[in-house]
């Protein structure tokens, strides 16, 4: 009976983790539909107009949820670290720099303001990579490495 509790949470946690690779495949597919349309034969437009921005960003914040969920589940149950706290903020901070460059036209502050047709400049996209390697450099942050894990354990 006393495996009983160890099981279910042994499951709840693989589930955790598939449903978090899940959200990232797809949020994956859905990036590469919004960045590159034509890889599915459904370019319309020599630009990338809000909508194909609206639709990364879009797969780019279903990565990052699952990112997190992943992640979150390798944690088993143990106390995180500083350095897992700080890796979520830096993902939730670079989500919103790739927001604030990709949508910079739409919000008023980029090189088309609206009346003209957005477009996705090579600013833009400079600021959308600072974004995901911020993103990057947060999820590395979360990985449990094993004697972060120990120390969060009670005795």
């Amino acid at each position: 009976m006393s495996d009983h509790p160890t099981r279910k949470s042994r499951t709840a946690r693989r589930y955790k983790i598939r449903l978090g690779l899940i959200f990232t495949l797809v949020g994956m597919l859905i990036y590469l539909v919004g960045a590159d349309p034509g890889l599915f034969a459904l370019d319309r437009s020599p630009v990338t107009g809000f909508l194909q921005i609206a639709v990364f960003l879009v797969g780019l914040a279903l990565i990052c949820l699952g990112g997190y969920l992943s992640l979150d589940a390798l944690w088993n149950g143990v106390e995180k670290s500083i350095l897992a706290d700080i890796g979520l903020r830096l993902v939730s901070t670079g989500y919103v720099i790739a927001v604030a460059s990709g949508m910079a036209d739409i919000f008023g502050f980029g090189n088309q303001p609206l009346p003209q047709i957005p477009y996705f400049g090579p600013w833009q996209a400079i600021g959308v990579i600072i974004g995901e390697a911020v993103i990057a450099v947060g999820f590395l942050l979360q990985i449990p490495y094993p004697r972060s894990m120990q120390r969060g354990r009670p005795s």
